[in-house]
Formats: structure tokens, C-alpha cells, sequence
């Protein structure tokens, strides 16, 4: 018989596995306290593709112009910073939290390197987390307010696009981001909407 090889694994890979299990553990276990389900994909009415305006309307301008992270958006779009990384930046500095943690949505851009969750989405629900650990709430309570944050979100993102970046992309040269911008700026002012819905902890 061969003896029994030994697998080798490093503290890192461990720790980050074993952090992910947890991590999916506790949102199960907190969705299914809330009694919701966690939403999956788009409504089959969604606009997409060619059918997503690439520009403002004239109420839309109005909004994000009235939005500190709508605004600051155009100091990173597409200055060496993906949709993900934008999206997250602009609230780390509305939060005023470090800005090395813009590394978090790297692995996210381009819809996680697969055309698959937008940036723009997925680095909004980031911020929402990071967020709700700065609330004046026991921990139970706080997640409850991410959850809710995230689902209304979520709602909103799929009344104005689909989900996904391959669809929102559908029929678009490679170089044209115009429709990625317009969402941007839309998501990024929606995002700043949720995030002063709640107060924060007293800075010490």
C-alpha cells in the first residue's frame, strides 16, 4: 500500500478558505433569520443591451449632480481604476475610510474578469457592508440594516439595468463605456442615498 501522502497547506489558503465558509455560513444563517431570500438575477423586463440609455436624462443630471459620490466618481473613472474599484473608492472616501481598501474590488472588475456581476453593483453592496460596521447597532442589528440596504439596492439596480456586465454590454463596441458611466454615476448617488440613511458611530 502507499502510504498516506500528507497535504500540505498554506496558513494563508487555509485561513482564507476557512474565513469564506464562515463568512457564507453567517449570511445564510442571517438570511434565513430575516426570513428572505437572497435575489437572484433579472427580471425579464429589464432593459438591456442596446435598450439602456447611455446618457443622463435632464432629471438624472440633476440627481447626481447633487451626489459628493456621484461627483467625485470623475476624479477615477477610467483614470487606472475599473468599475469595481471606482464605485468602491469614491465611498471609502465618503466614509472616510482608508483607500488602500480599494483593493478589495480589484478581483471584481471587468464583472469579476467574466462579464458576470457588474462592478458598479457588486463594489455598492461592498460599501453597504463596510458601512453597517460603523452603525450604532449590536451586531444583529446592524446586519439587519445591511440586508435591508442590500435588497433595496438590488430592487433599484434591476428597475434600471440587468445585472450582469455581459448584458449591459450587449452590442457595444469594446472601447465604448458610455452606458457604463451613466450606471455609474446613477449607482454611485443611490449608494451615498443608503449610506446616509443610517447614522454612524462617533469618529474617536
Amino acid at each position: 500500500m502507499k502510504s498516506t501522502e500528507t497535504i500540505n497547506m498554506h496558513r494563508r489558503k487555509f485561513l482564507l478558505s476557512s474565513s469564506f465558509l464562515l463568512s457564507a455560513t453567517a449570511v445564510l444563517e442571517t438570511s434565513s433569520l430575516l426570513g428572505q431570500t437572497l435575489p437572484v438575477g433579472s427580471p425579464s423586463g429589464s432593459p438591456k443591451g442596446p435598450d439602456l440609455s447611455e446618457a443622463l436624462s435632464p432629471e438624472e443630471l440633476a440627481r447626481v449632480k447633487e451626489s459628493v459620490m456621484s461627483e467625485d466618481m470623475q476624479n477615477f473613472w477610467h483614470k487606472g481604476y475599473s468599475c469595481a474599484e471606482t464605485g468602491l473608492m469614491v465611498a471609502l472616501r465618503f466614509m472616510k475610510k482608508p483607500e488602500d481598501l480599494v483593493w478589495a474590488a480589484s478581483g471584481f472588475a471587468g464583472g469579476l474578469m467574466h462579464q458576470d456581476l457588474c462592478g458598479f453593483l457588486t463594489s455598492g453592496v461592498m460599501a453597504i457592508g463596510l458601512h453597517a460596521g460603523d452603525l450604532k447597532e449590536e451586531k444583529n442589528a446592524a446586519m439587519m440594516k445591511c440586508s435591508q440596504a442590500v435588497n433595496e439596492y438590488w430592487a433599484w439596480w434591476q428597475e434600471n439595468a440587468p445585472i450582469h456586465c455581459a448584458e449591459i454590454r450587449e452590442g457595444r463596441e469594446p472601447m465604448d463605456f458610455k452606458v457604463c458611466e451613466r450606471l455609474g454615476r446613477l449607482a454611485t448617488a443611490k449608494v451615498e442615498s443608503l449610506l446616509i440613511g443610517t447614522p454612524q458611530k462617533a469618529s474617536t
